[in-house]
């Protein structure tokens, strides 16, 4: 369908009149009556009651107004993003990551990287591990942040962190003043778990089969963040990624080191065909200065 026929019919709605439309589009009134005519005949709608020279929009009018605004408006944000990728800027960067860097590390970043880049849309999508290695093997994120092992190709891997998990206690608890725990200490607590299809429970079950340690467990969950609320609320310790240990800290709990040490792996995913830029770059340096800065306030 000819986009004219839609330009002279949002003239008119804008105008309220034919000969107003006329001189919105530098056009004559008569070749603006053909478009709308035009219009109404491949749509199959009538769009303006007319009588003695003048047009009153009907329901479906209205109704088709609303759909061409937020043409128009997605035209605009088109025209300004091709104005910023001709100046050598970003318009947009669409980032996917594990939940124990999406909750409160990168909102973090974020927080400082908008003072330097105030027009940049930022779009962050927390996922699965597995997720998120789909979106980059699909070229659909400029990069994301993951733990798993991977299945897929299309994509740059860079090792973000190996930090090692640590083990959350009440601060009442027996244990909250050592300087380390291991497997065997844990089993002899109210200890939560992970759920069965997170990455980080596939690890610990490995390190218990190994020592030949037993955990018994009332609650599990899937993620770090509720697992140290759970610590929070005195339900029991649990083991938590190294990021979620330090930007969750709290009087309430002690954060321990795990002994022997199991890495926390994040990787940086990168999809090949992904042109990078500026901003791209930018914030990416800056979750790298963050995260010296968190892991530097880890027990050791």
């Amino acid at each position: 369908m000819n986009l004219s026929y839609f330009a002279a019919f949002r003239a008119v709605m804008l105008a309220g009149t034919v000969s107003g439309a006329a001189q919105i589009l530098g056009r004559s009134q008569p070749a603006v009556s053909r478009l709308l005519d035009k219009l109404e005949y491949e749509l199959g709608v009538q769009l303006f009651e007319r009588r003695k020279g003048l047009v009153t929009p009907t329901a479906h009018a209205y109704a088709l107004l609303k759909e061409i605004e937020r043409a128009y408006v997605s035209l605009d944000s088109l025209r300004i993003s091709a104005l910023r990728l001709a100046k050598g800027e970003a318009s947009e960067i669409n980032i996917a990551t594990m939940p124990a860097l999406g909750l409160d590390f990168i909102p973090f970043v974020l927080s400082q990287f908008y003072s330097d880049w105030p027009n940049i849309k930022v779009t962050l999508s927390v996922r699965t591990s597995t997720r998120v290695e789909e979106y980059a093997a699909a070229q659909q994120i400029d990069f994301g942040f993951a733990e798993i092992s991977y299945q897929r190709s299309g994509f740059r891997v860079e090792m973000f962190s190996t930090a090692p998990y640590v083990v959350a206690v009440p601060a009442n608890h027996p244990y909250a003043d050592r300087s380390s725990l291991s497997l065997e200490d844990l089993s002899g607590t109210s200890f939560i778990s992970y759920s069965s299809f997170a990455p980080g429970r596939h690890l610990f079950d490995q390190a218990s089969q190994s020592s030949g340690v037993e955990t018994d467990h009332i609650y599990e969950t899937n993620l770090s963040a509720p697992a140290y609320a759970m610590v929070k609320h005195g339900l029991g310790t649990a083991i938590i990624d190294p990021f979620t240990a330090v930007l969750q800290r709290c009087e309430q709990v002690r954060v321990v080191p795990l002994a022997p040490a199991i890495p926390f792996r994040v990787s940086l995913l990168r999809p090949e065909t992904r042109a990078t830029n500026p901003a791209i770059e930018a914030l990416l340096e800056k979750m790298r200065e963050l995260r010296e800065k968190v892991l530097s306030e880890l027990p050791v």
